[in-house]
């Protein structure tokens, strides 16, 4: 951790200018070609004797930048590519609607203003435009009037730079398969296999069967004829399958005839319409959809052969990622876990997607979204054991880490197995921060667990009696989950089934929600959770039910959300500030009164003597993706008339210290007295305040302070005896309030007391280390209750 004060969520710098996917060698057969309307102007324009005005080409395919000394994302020089060369523009006749249509291609709202005579610093290479004149309404910077690229009497004091209005426009944040996809995007839709075998057919998800295409809103097989590894990878990794493996095809083919030859088979007739068919698809393997792919629908114009003669459909086998593979399914080849450990996604709302972190010197740290592309993104995804990416989300969309930044500029050709395979630059050498995290999120497969829960009777779609379907007897039932033992876990298990996202209330007492008149009766109890499962069927549970409360009012429910704060202490500000105190007991009444001291402070002779206090301050960030607020609102705060302040939750945070083996050998609490927004980023407005009994929270960028010298803020150690111990703070310590991620909320250092001075080093969070020694969350929830 490097102690930087993260700024707020910002989107992608240079969304615009990340490579374009590499082209297919071969034609795309299907797409017809039209002379370009700016050809018939120009010949209309030399008719009337006029010369037309120099446009560079056309929309889409000149990129921009802005780059500066320590600029911000939205202001710097400006610099245009050009024959693979960056390049500069020129002040000449640069105005506010010139800059207004270059902060619109960059992904912003608008420009602010515009800088001349290299404010920000003269550029290299060539300067490639001058006198440009826009009218404000296009689309690019090349669609404006201009003298042409490289004709120039500028020198490069003369760069211009611009300043943009930070926010930005909406489909500027990630770059998504929809809008990755070319032409043939609005006709290639879905993907699926239609399992041949009885074996495929009883497996669950499907990995083996004939490819079908979605076309114009009709389910297609695809010929057999030229079809690849590489279009079976693409299928697979549409599918939520990071691997393929080659299928027996000359056993499907004796299946294949065998159906030609039935008389009573609808497939022969079928076989020889082309409406029936998707005739081509060539792929290079590293597509995120079959749409990027060269496809041909049908065979060309005028010619009348079959779409597949003597062929038959494409069948594809894929293998499963980890996550979804069954216990008895051997991986088809040897998969290591140190490797699997090297990445992972934290804070999503679903499985297969969050912010990606990757470690580096044993320390968990997060990737900056410069050139973050679906390439880059599918690698990533492919070794977490999904399917290839869906969406590469920029500007710390899913929360902003806290931390190191490792990597950035991040270049994956789509074929390498980890994302260390791939080129990349060290984070800090282009100036990164936490509000430019790359995130992700992945195709899994389709497990068909959200068929088998359901919510019903709230009053909207998010929150419910949770009804789940289970065999009994031998017979699918619908029925209601126990309560008893039903806490924020299991509740973010069904809202994830759910496709929710996250739980914000685990609901014991539903008898003001009617659920289904018959699925009332209790099918599931017991319900314990480690909180990565799939679905609620996946959990620990009794096997005969028994429920202490029967049916009716006391049914599991829920409340599920989108987003979720997510609050991580700053560990090397602790580090920092720690310090011992010996504090007159005359100074410590109203501490004693808040139950902050040991107990042995019960029989003193106060108001004499003192007591030893190690101090430190806490700055709580919340880098998640809603605002953390009390579970209670205001009418139910605790008044506390000796500090004369409400407490909006009774314990906020714990502070122990343990002996090197988890043994608690002092302990201290903190109240949330005063949850508030201390400070926020530069543009980020502070939205809490205790004063004046004002509504009390944490702004979603910004952080709550507790100092050294307030009270509370220390661990009583006047009893423990000098040695080696570890200091630790558990934000949030009962999940009393939901989060995004749990597993951030326990900070460890170790601690050395020679009786007189203490020293914290090492501090970190409880997910900030650990390659290969990763807790489960019921090992933590141990640790944290200090029960080793």
């Amino acid at each position: 951790m490097n102690g930087v004060i993260p700024k707020n969520s910002s989107a992608k710098e240079d969304a615009i200018t990340s490579e374009p996917p590499l082209r297919h060698k071969y034609p795309d057969v299907t797409r017809m070609w039209s002379p370009p309307a700016t050809i018939s102007l120009f010949l209309l324009l030399l008719l009337l004797g006029q010369t037309p005005p120099c446009r560079p080409q056309s929309l889409g395919t000149k990129k921009l930048r802005l780059v500066g000394p320590g600029s911000r994302p939205e202001e710097g020089r400006l610099e245009v590519l050009h024959q693979g060369q960056w390049g500069t523009v020129c002040d000449d006749d640069f105005a506010l609607q010139e800059a207004t249509v270059a902060c619109r291609q960059l992904g912003f709202e608008s420009a602010l203003t515009w800088a001349h005579s290299a404010k920000y610093g003269q550029g290299e290479g060539p300067i490639w435009l001058d006198n440009v004149r826009c009218m404000g309404t296009e689309n690019s910077l090349d669609q404006c009037a201009s003298n042409g690229w490289g004709v120039s009497d500028c020198s490069h004091s003369e760069d211009v730079g611009v300043v943009c209005h930070p926010q930005r426009q909406r489909g500027y944040f990630s770059e998504r398969v929809s809008n990755a996809l070319g032409p043939q995007g609005q006709r290639l839709e879905e993907v699926r296999l239609k399992p041949i075998l009885a074996s495929a057919k009883r497996h669950s998800p499907v990995t083996e069967g004939a490819v079908e295409v979605r076309y114009e809103g009709h389910w297609r097989q695809v010929c057999d004829q030229s079809w690849t590894m590489n279009n079976s990878r693409v299928v697979c990794g549409m599918l939520g399958f990071p691997s393929q493996v080659p299928v027996n095809s000359l056993y499907y083919r004796k299946i294949w005839n065998l159906k030609m030859k039935d008389p009573k088979s609808r497939l022969k007739g079928l076989t020889s319409k082309n409406s029936f068919w998707i005739h081509r698809v060539d792929c290079l393997g590293t597509e995120p959809h079959l749409a990027n792919c060269q496809v041909q629908v049908a065979p060309q114009r005028g010619k009348l052969q079959p779409a597949c003669p003597g062929g038959m459909h494409a069948v594809v086998s894929c293998v499963a990622g980890p996550r979804f593979r069954s216990p008895k399914v051997k991986p088809w080849r040897k998969e290591s876990r140190a490797e699997e450990l090297k990445v992972r996604l934290r804070s999503g709302a679903q499985v297969g997607e969050g912010r990606v972190e990757v470690l580096v010197n044993r320390q968990w740290g997060t990737v900056c979204d410069h050139r973050w592309n679906l390439i880059s993104a599918s690698v990533l995804c492919r070794q977490l054991g999904f399917g290839s990416a869906r969406e590469a989300l920029f500007g710390a969309q899913l929360g902003q880490g806290l931390g190191p930044i490792h990597l950035s500029e991040v270049h994956c050709r789509g074929y390498e197995q980890t994302l260390s395979d791939c080129l990349a630059l060290e984070g800090p050498q282009n100036g990164c921060q936490h509000e430019n995290d790359a995130a992700v999120r992945c195709n899994i497969p389709d497990m068909g667990f959200q068929n088998q829960v359901r919510l019903a009777g709230g009053r909207s779609a998010e929150e419910g009696v949770v009804e789940v379907q289970v065999e009994v007897n031998g017979v699918l039932r619908w029925g209601t989950v126990c309560s008893d033992h039903w806490g924020l876990t299991e509740a973010m298990v069904a809202c994830r089934q759910l496709g929710l996202g996250f739980a914000n209330f685990a609901i014991k007492d539903t008898w003001y929600w009617q659920g289904t008149p018959e699925a009332r009766e209790v099918v599931m109890s017991g319900v314990r959770c480690s909180g990565t499962e799939l679905a609620l069927q996946q959990c620990q549970r009794h096997g005969p039910v028994h429920c202490s409360h029967g049916t009716g009012r006391f049914s599991a429910g829920v409340s599920c959300t989108n987003s979720a704060p997510d609050l991580v202490m700053n560990a090397q500000l602790v580090q920092e500030t720690a310090y011992l105190e010996d504090r007159p007991l005359s100074l410590l009444y109203c501490a004693h009164e808040e139950n902050c001291l040991s107990q042995s402070a019960d029989h003193m002779d106060w108001p004499y003597g003192h007591r030893r206090l190690l101090r430190f301050s806490s700055q709580i960030y919340n880098l998640g993706r809603a605002d953390f607020r009390p579970k209670t609102g205001r009418h139910s705060w605790i008044w506390h008339q000796c500090h004369r302040h409400y407490h909006s939750i009774e314990v906020f945070t714990h502070y122990d210290l343990l002996t090197l083996n988890g043994s608690k050998v002092a302990e201290g609490h903190k109240a949330s007295f005063c949850l508030e927004d201390t400070n926020c980023p530069t543009g980020l407005q502070r939205r809490y305040a205790c004063a004046n009994f004002g509504e009390q929270g944490v702004t979603v960028g910004c952080w709550d302070t507790y100092r050294h010298d307030i009270d509370c803020q220390w661990v009583d150690i006047t009893d423990v005896g000098p040695g080696d111990y570890i200091f630790q703070v558990v934000v949030n310590p009962t999940n009393e309030v939901a989060e995004s991620d749990f597993s951030n909320n326990m900070m460890r250092c170790r601690c050395k007391y020679d009786g007189q001075r203490v020293w914290l080093h090492n501090c970190h969070t409880g997910d900030s280390y650990r390659a290969n020694a990763e807790l489960s969350l019921e090992q933590e929830q141990r640790l944290r209750n200090n029960l080793i």
